[in-house]
């Protein structure tokens, strides 16, 4: 073969091997660029705070309940008609699996439309979630809980209408699931009652809702109050395992104090008439109301409590680091009249925040919540009220 063919098959050869090589290496800079896109949208919030904004992101959570939690989470914020004098609306997906064996999805919505005209509040679960039962009453033991494996689904929907400026009215829905239930006796202590539904339950209660909401971030409110009264009947005529009515209240304000600072303060009460199944007594303890107990460490027909938060959103020295301390109070009985004041159960701690999302002024909070029986930790996105 002549010299000169040879050498021009070797420079196309070398040509096409340097063109593949750049290819590869431009396909390898673009890829590291997108993943830097995308790690810098996720941390940083670039968007406008009329613009949609949507976020997928792999999520670490813990709580008493779950231990840790891994997951991703979903976040929607929007405005109606992009229109910056409407309230910011927001959906919340969270899928998890647990240290504990559990799995799930979560739903949370509370979308306003234009001009407040309809709102839409709400929250779904569906997760395979051992609980931990303690017993019913203000006074249960707290070494040897039972265990309580089964599925569950939970879906409470409230469609509101704008009567006038902030107050809303409307019907409400809430139907529960719990099935393939396996009660689980603790070994080192008498086996507890069962109780009503610890064979599996399946309720579908309807009712009104009454809501005065002038909040503009539901997530991280910095002035404004919310309340709301509804009343939920639930009956085997209509499909029900059990029959029972239930009046649920819940006061929420908030006063902006200095520049960043805010106190938040809420009161809450479930009271419930009839033969009512476990899993839907009122419930103390939780990330949102008694930080630091067990959601259902204490159970019963009736809960009334209260909780303070003061805020620090940010520190003044720093722009995105923030802080929190908080108190509560919560009580159960069978019947209000039977609520004794000495069976009152106290909690109170202090939490971190990173602002997630600067344009939405959205935090993420790490709270540490103290009781009697000892600490609870929690990371969640948005405050717990």
């Amino acid at each position: 073969m002549p010299v000169k063919s040879i050498k021009s098959k070797w420079q196309v050869s070398c040509t096409g091997f340097l063109i593949v090589l750049f290819s590869m290496s431009a396909e390898a800079q673009e890829k590291k660029r997108w993943l830097s896109r995308l790690v810098y949208k996720l941390v940083i919030d670039t968007t406008s705070s009329e613009s949609r904004s949507f976020r997928v992101y792999p999520t670490i959570a813990y709580s008493p309940e779950t231990s840790f939690e891994f997951g991703f989470s979903s976040l929607m914020l929007f405005r109606a008609k992009q229109d910056t004098l409407n309230r910011l609306s927001e959906i919340n997906a969270f899928t998890f699996v647990t240290l504990r064996q559990q799995y799930g999805l979560w739903f949370d919505n509370a979308i306003y439309g234009d001009q407040d005209k309809w709102f839409f509040l709400g929250r779904t679960r569906i997760q395979r979630f051992p609980l931990l039962y303690y017993g019913i009453g203000p006074v249960t033991p707290g070494n040897a809980p039972a265990i309580v494996d089964a599925n569950y689904i939970l879906f409470r929907q409230r469609v509101l209408r704008k009567i006038v400026p902030n107050l809303f009215f409307g019907p409400e829905v809430d139907y529960q699931l719990l099935s393939k239930t396996e009660f689980k006796q603790p070994e080192n202590h008498a086996p507890y009652p069962l109780p009503a539904g610890s064979s599996g339950t399946e309720n579908l209660g309807g009712g009104l809702a009454l809501v005065y909401d002038n909040r503009h971030n539901v997530l991280n409110v910095r002035k404004g109050f919310f309340g709301e009264i509804a009343f939920l009947n639930y009956n085997k005529t209509f499909g029900s395992d059990f029959s029972f009515h239930s009046w649920n209240v819940d006061f929420r304000s908030f006063h902006p104090i200095r520049k960043n600072n805010v106190i938040a303060w809420q009161v809450t009460g479930n009271f419930i008439n009839g033969q009512v199944p476990f899993n839907q007594m009122a419930q103390m303890g939780g990330d949102m109301m008694m930080r630091g107990y067990y959601q259902g460490r204490y159970r019963d027909k009736n809960l009334v409590a209260a909780q303070v938060e003061y805020r620090m959103l940010p520190f003044s020295f720093s722009r995105r680091i923030g802080g929190t301390v908080f108190a509560s109070l919560a009580n159960v009985s069978p019947a209000l009249d039977q609520m004794m004041i000495n069976k009152t159960r106290l909690a109170g701690g202090a939490g971190l925040r990173y602002l997630l999302f600067p344009k939405k002024d959205i935090f993420l909070r790490f709270d540490l919540g103290f009781t009697e029986e000892g600490p609870g930790f929690y990371i969640f996105t948005g405050e717990a009220f």
